[in-house]
């Protein structure tokens, strides 16, 4: 029987000579799998019927539209995965849905082999690898740009040579990669990073330099996840379209940010993602309102954890699904709703109300009606302070009291 290969097939130049590349190196039949994660462009049909043109013997396309966003993107949200701080994972949370798709091809077709496009430098050659091997550990990985050497030049070479219908002329000077999540832009003259994006680097965004008038939107969740926009009820996916579409027309989302690679490499990578950072930080600021302070200050921690790991390619590890229980714990209150103002590349919280909030306005005011009783400050702190008074007065006997340096400009009479 003859092997068979799964490819994960984008449409474009490299998957597609890939298909005939891999036929003979490997002697073995193709299958190319298309995986729809709101990433726009062509119709799939169409890089179906091309899949198939280039030699594949099946070709297979899923739309996880809807998956992505529910399965994927909102554990990012209930995590505020922000890689340093400022990525929202945009690339990293496609690659697992998109291997879950590739190890269900291989076992409906019979293949032996998963073979993907990535090239032997970046992050997502590991996210693919380790997740095939984590869904299915007796897989074998092929990377034909990598281990088969199929260079650019190659690829026209092969494509004109066997008259595939793809185009070959057309360059584009960056490396994209886009989802519903948002939007990677690298290579090309952003590889000096002192080169400042130029206009035709977004897509996702309008300048926010001159923006429009000021859109103030109000997201209702629910346990941590978005089901309504100004009162209409929408699934996860469409809250994200909606961001995406009125955070973007104000350019939102906007990163430029040079990055610590899986690999060990700093790459400077540029995003558009307003939709997603819209909503990181309105469910950030939910959890001001609604999460016990303990629990966010460790949840910060575990936080922080949960985006390596998934930027990682550890999407499907022991230890990120342990953390996915804690996070979910914590999003028991976070309901409630949120108005942003979405004006000049900014998503500003000016308002927030929730039924399981913590904020106690007869506790937190200043004025005519306050309950907190300020008499139990006084023992509060000397309590809390103890400790180090009696450790300060140690170093006082022991001659290693805290140094106050000169007087300064004091001078006596």
């Amino acid at each position: 029987m003859t092997e068979r290969v799964v490819l994960a097939y984008s449409g474009g130049l490299d998957t597609s000579v890939g298909i005939g590349w891999i036929a003979e190196a490997t002697g073995a039949e193709v299958i190319a799998v298309a995986v729809d994660v709101g990433q726009g462009g062509e119709d799939l049909e169409v890089i179906r019927r091309r899949a198939l043109d280039c030699g594949a013997v099946e070709a297979y396309v899923a739309d996880a539209r809807d998956e992505f966003a529910a399965e994927y993107c909102m554990p990012a949200l209930k995590a505020n995965g922000l890689y340093l701080d400022r990525y929202p994972l945009v690339s990293a949370l496609s690659r697992p849905v998109i291997v879950k798709h590739l190890v269900r091809a291989a076992r409906q077709f019979g293949a032996t082999t998963v073979a993907h496009g990535c090239t032997g430098k970046g992050n997502d050659q590991v996210r693919f690898e380790v997740g095939i091997t984590s869904l299915a550990p007796d897989l074998t990985c092929l990377a034909p740009v990598r281990d088969l050497a199929l260079t650019r030049d190659k690829a026209i070479e092969f494509a004109e040579k066997h008259q595939l219908p793809i185009a070959t002329t057309k360059h584009n000077p960056f490396s994209i990669d886009q989802n519903v999540w948002g939007r990677a832009v690298e290579t090309g003259f952003l590889e000096d990073i002192w080169n400042g994006p130029t206009k035709d680097v977004y897509t996702y965004t309008d300048d926010p330099t001159f923006p429009p008038v000021a859109d103030e939107v109000v997201i209702t969740f629910e346990a941590g996840v978005p089901v309504a926009l100004d009162g209409v009820p929408v699934t996860p996916l469409q809250a994200i379209q909606e961001m995406n579409r009125r955070a973007g027309a104000q350019g939102v989302g906007r990163i430029d940010i040079v990055e610590d690679r899986l690999v060990g490499i700093k790459s400077r990578e540029v995003y558009e993602a307003p939709g997603a950072i819209a909503l990181i930080a309105a469910h950030q600021e939910l959890e001001n309102v609604t999460v016990e302070r303990e629990q966010a200050r460790f949840k910060r921690g575990v936080e922080q954890r949960w985006t390596e790991l998934v930027y990682d390619g550890q999407w499907f590890s022991p230890l990120k699904k342990s953390l996915d229980v804690f996070i979910d714990d914590t999003q028991k209150y976070v309901s409630g709703d949120i108005r942003l103002v979405l004006h000049g590349g900014r998503a500003t919280v000016s308002g927030r109300r929730s039924d399981a909030s913590l904020y106690d306005f007869n506790l937190a005011t200043y004025d005519t009606g306050d309950t907190f009783d300020q008499s139990a400050a006084r023992g509060f702190i000397e309590i809390y302070g103890l400790s180090s008074k009696l450790a300060a007065a140690r170093d006082v006997r022991f001659g290693n009291a805290e140094d106050l340096g000169s007087q300064g400009g004091i001078s006596g009479v």
